[in-house]
């Protein structure tokens, strides 16, 4: 198993750029299966969840051709349904938790798609309840094996309104994804409306989808009866961005991000400005000064600031795990509530044993009591439990006093490309080993 071997304690300068955007490569990948015509998909992250779901695409019978390092064209002219009744099938399914949003266009287009059951981060309940009950609404029958741990979707969809029990995003793409198709129209009310969401919508609009009310949690959807080919890029990934400010503030760097797409970063600047972190807007890349404080702010009637999680257009679970480590060297005090997701906290033991000063309140609750950088984190060993708590643990690291070794990187390598090299290319010393 792989690990990286990282020496604190070095500030880094310089420019890097963001990837392409993981969860909306997910699900663009997977709309190419709504059409025979080819779709060519660009800014495309070269991370391990993405190369796998292609890899799932060609053995469903998906022509695929890698035209550049982050360019790819799809031809899903041929599909073999079979396929997804093989022993192959399963393992490589159940690798990855983005493979559920297959069943949404296969299901619009050939009536069927089965699923084994997804993988991917273990950071508690996942559940897929919102997936088969908007299925079930536009018409499907739904089958579970409980022994075998299979999902199986078939029949003629038809449109209709329904409310989602919960604003689920990867929920919302394979409804909208299964509905575009459907008889009649289709509303869908709670929807996400993440950024992924709405380039979703509008390349399927390209396709010669009808959806309105893009960027609302209101969707109507007119059902077509066939879908063609189309080119799309995808966004910068605004987790990555947040990261590197986090990163930037952590270890006391001059670093400056470039292509961020400004515009769809939502609350994410405003929050790291809560927490005394200085960048500025240079065109569509983000500046960020040495510092050597950082200063978080209360609330106007001076109690301690909270960060929390929420639906678009409120802070995306997905940084709260950077917000929370970079908070350990802040001047004041934080509560972190991670109100969506049950697990994604439990890595604060590894801070801990580094010299942070967090107080876990409970599953969803910490608090963090930052040492301004008075007092350095310590080296230590640690295993990435997922995506997300991974790259903190790796900031922590790298601010650290010593050389920490951090194992089961291939969680880290699921979202971040060659995110070793290129922070090597800014000063760090991150050996994979």
């Amino acid at each position: 198993m792989a690990l990286f071997e990282v020496t604190g304690g070095r500030s880094l300068k310089g420019e890097i750029t963001a990837q392409g955007a993981k969860n909306e490569a997910l699900q663009v990948i997977c709309a190419v299966l709504l059409t025979p015509e080819r779709v060519v998909v660009g800014n495309v992250p070269a991370i391990v969840d993405v190369i796998q779901l292609i890899e799932l695409l060609e053995c469903l019978g998906v022509e695929v051709e890698r035209l550049s390092d982050d360019e790819w064209s799809f031809c899903a002219a041929d599909i073999d349904l079979d396929y997804m009744k093989s022993l192959d099938f399963r393992q490589r399914a159940t690798r990855l938790r983005g493979s559920v949003m297959i069943m949404g266009p296969l299901l619009a287009r050939f009536g069927i798609a089965h699923l084994p059951k997804p993988g991917g981060d273990k950071i508690g309940r996942r559940r897929l309840d919102t997936h088969f009950i908007g299925f079930q609404k536009l018409g499907a029958q739904f089958d579970f094996d409980g022994g075998e741990d299979f999902f199986s979707v078939s029949g003629e969809l038809k449109g209709t309104y329904m409310l989602l029990d919960e604003a689920s995003v990867t929920g919302t793409a394979n409804i909208v994804m299964a509905a575009v198709m459907a008889r009649g129209f289709t509303t869908i009310y709670n929807a996400a409306c993440e950024p992924y969401i709405q380039q979703l919508c509008k390349m399927l609009n390209r396709m010669g989808a009808k959806i309105s009310g893009i960027a609302s949690n209101l969707l109507t959807i007119e059902g077509v009866g066939e879908l063609g080919g189309t080119c799309h890029r995808c966004l910068p990934d605004m987790i990555e961005v947040g990261s590197f400010i986090g990163m930037a503030a952590m270890t006391q760097s001059e670093i400056t991000i470039k292509n961020v797409g400004y515009e769809e970063l939502g609350i994410i600047p405003q929050q790291f400005s809560r927490m005394g972190i200085r960048f500025e807007q240079r065109g569509d890349d983000i500046h960020v000064p040495r510092q050597e404080h950082y200063c978080i702010e209360s609330f106007i009637d001076g109690s301690i600031m909270t960060i929390a999680d929420a639906p678009w257009p409120g802070l995306t679970p997905d940084l709260l795990s950077v917000f929370l480590v970079v908070a350990t060297q802040a001047r004041g005090s934080v509560l972190i509530h991670q109100k969506m997701f049950e697990s994604r906290l439990f890595f604060v033991d590894k801070l801990i044993d580094m010299g942070a000063q967090i107080i876990l309140c409970d599953p969803h609750r910490a608090t963090v009591i930052g040492h301004d950088h008075a007092f350095r984190l310590r080296a230590t060993s640690m295993t990435s439990p997922d995506i997300r708590a991974g790259v903190a643990l790796l900031i922590a690291a790298m601010s650290a006093e010593g050389t920490s070794v951090i194992q089961n990187i291939d969680q880290i390598d699921r979202g971040y490309q060659n995110i070793d090299g290129r922070l090597n290319a800014l000063g760090a010393k991150i050996v994979r080993k």
